[in-house]
């Protein structure tokens, strides 16, 4: 097959090799036919196919490459949508479990918004949302377990701003709870570890941070708990500002 001049025949072959699922076969052949096809009227078939083959043999990396170039190179091309659609999901396919580097997380969700944003009527537009959801929510997962690991090493300050941004990247989080919880518990724990100067302000965080919880979750199993937290904090709160008026009116 390698040895034949017939490129007609060598792409009816390599086609026939991928419909049949043998991409180590296609793949070969394509790669030589995308030289001597360059510029050709088959080009583009060759090129579309060289990218599904890598696609087919789960070289993800690759795939993404040579569909992110078809897209480009064929830019009018009505295959172009379906590439540049696949360019992202080879990034979905790469992303790991939430606990691992989240790089190819991120680089799909910008790549599916990109091609929404060029194909905002694409009837793939359904799918590339529902893999931005998947793929958000692991984001949200890290964050959330990233914020929960500074609460249980005592690192309470990082834990109450990791906490409160994750509130902001992800307002409706299915976390938020267990989130606001936290916050009431890490700014406590901040608080009263803190020196005596700050430590006025600190509590008085706590006690904002306890009212949002509170009438957030009024029904929570952890309510009880974090109002141990708030009226320890009142407490305190109480007995700085006494000591302060008593210096006063000394």
């Amino acid at each position: 097959m390698l040895k034949s001049t017939d490129i007609e025949y060598k792409y009816t072959k390599a086609v026939e090799y991928y419909n049949n699922k043998e991409y180590h076969k296609s793949l070969p052949i394509l790669e030589e036919l995308i030289g001597l096809t360059r510029g050709s009227s088959r080009a583009e078939d060759v090129y579309y196919y060289y990218a599904l083959s890598h696609y087919g043999v789960k070289d993800y990396y690759l795939a993404n490459y040579y569909f992110k170039s078809f897209a480009k190179t064929f830019s009018n091309s009505p295959r172009a949508e379906e590439c540049q659609f696949n360019a992202a999901r080879c990034s979905f396919e790469l992303s790991p479990t939430y606990s691992l580097d989240q790089t190819d997380t991120r680089n799909s969700i910008d790549e599916f918004q990109l091609f929404l944003d060029h194909f905002p009527n694409s009837n793939l537009r359904d799918s590339a949302n529902k893999m931005i959801v998947l793929l958000n929510s692991k984001l949200e997962t890290k964050a959330f377990e990233n914020a929960k690991i500074f609460e249980k090493t005592g690192k309470y300050k990082a834990a109450s701003q990791s906490l409160k941004q994750l509130l902001k990247d992800y307002p409706a989080t299915v976390y938020k709870e267990e989130v606001l919880y936290l916050i009431v518990k890490s700014d406590y724990l901040f608080a009263e570890g803190s020196v005596e100067e700050k430590k006025l302000d600190r509590f008085r965080s706590t006690i904002e941070s306890y009212i949002t919880f509170a009438n957030s979750f009024p029904e929570s199993k952890k309510l009880k708990e974090a109002e141990g937290y708030y009226k320890s904090s009142q407490k305190q709160v109480e007995k700085m500002t006494t000591g302060q008026h008593i210096i006063i009116t000394e």
